[in-house]
């Protein structure tokens, strides 16, 4: 195969340099979370304010206390699904960057009324609120998942199929409450639909765990890791520093890109088997993986169009696949017990 044979970082680091008023506030929702923290991180690092709001649910503890008594970084313990809390939190905040949420098509397939709770009116919640808060920009996490079965590729804005686990409608009606937001209410709204992201801090325990983060663990740990299905579905695995710019530059964009949905993708095609055995070389293991069936409701393959995200929010993300993957070896290596 494949990317992982050669690598691409550009030097700008895509966020970086980005600049905001100087008191500029941001609130990243499941802030405790995998992308959440990764984002309050960049944030406080480029010199800007966060509040971080989490109800600590699958967030995790050691995510806030990492930025305990950095200057500019508050933490807000609460839930989404509670209006009040929502308000207090948008109060005197700029840009909204909304993660909140709870992930997973298969376990989303057993808990179909926990998902709308979380996901729908917990997002709705928190629009209202940056509404009612005169917040400048309201940035949120969609997902590739809401393309559901419509086999085309590579995956285009516009040319959706019909979704195939609760979880990706509670998505697609955020979507559609972003585009009445911003057509109804001014607000200036942003859907991410995010490929496959990976990287330092994703969890790799739990049978919802990402596939990334548990091979790299199961395989470190000398296990023999299950893969479902054939291994041959391909994903546009996406590096979580290309997220972290999108967002940004999201918080940047043209009003006259506000209510739209956008592609956060690498724009490449990773097939699952071929980057298990990837794994295995770079860490020096030989084990043959079982196969299990394949999980209910999981799109097959996803491959991002991001014309639409690099002309509307000038997105042009920095890491390909095999310099992504070879940062997250590094990171799980090290801190993987």
């Amino acid at each position: 195969m494949h990317a992982a044979k050669s690598g691409r970082m550009r030097g700008d680091m895509g966020f970086k340099d980005l600049k905001f008023d100087k008191d500029s506030t941001f609130l990243v929702t499941g802030g405790a979370g995998f992308i959440g923290s990764n984002l309050c991180e960049a944030i406080l690092d480029m010199g800007y304010r966060v509040r971080c709001l989490d109800d600590l649910s699958t967030g995790k503890q050691e995510h806030v206390d990492m930025f305990q008594g950095r200057p500019g970084y508050t933490f807000l313990k609460g839930d989404i699904k509670d209006l009040d809390t929502c308000r207090r939190a948008c109060e005197g905040v700029d840009y909204v960057l909304n993660q909140a949420a709870w992930g997973s098509v298969p376990r989303s397939i057993e808990m179909p009324l926990f998902y709308e709770q979380n996901n729908i009116m917990g997002t709705l919640n928190m629009m209202e609120a940056a509404r009612e808060c005169g917040v400048k920009k309201f940035v949120y996490a969609s997902s590739s998942s809401v393309y559901g079965d419509h086999p085309a590729l590579p995956k285009k804005e516009g040319i959706e199929g019909d979704v195939l686990s609760p979880y990706a409608l509670t998505k697609r009606t955020n979507e559609e409450y972003g585009r009445l937001y911003k057509v109804l209410y001014g607000l200036d709204t942003y859907g991410l639909r995010y490929f496959n992201v990976f990287g330092r801090r994703q969890n790799p325990d739990g049978m919802y765990a990402a596939v990334i983060p548990k091979f790299l663990k199961q395989l470190l740990h000398d296990e023999i890791p299950t893969i479902n299905g054939d291994g041959r579905q391909s994903r546009d695995f996406t590096y979580i520093d290309n997220v972290i710019e999108a967002n940004l530059k999201a918080c940047l964009a043209s009003g006259d890109a506000a209510g739209e949905a956008y592609n956060i993708g690498s724009g490449g095609r990773e097939f699952l088997i071929d980057i298990y055995y990837d794994l295995c070389r770079a860490l020096g293991k030989e084990i043959e993986p079982n196969f299990g069936p394949p999980r209910k409701g999981d799109v097959r393959d996803s491959n991002a169009d991001i014309s639409k995200a690099r002309k509307l929010l000038g997105y042009d993300p920095d890491y390909d696949f095999a310099t992504g993957i070879g940062l997250a070896i590094d990171w799980y290596r090290e801190n993987l017990k």
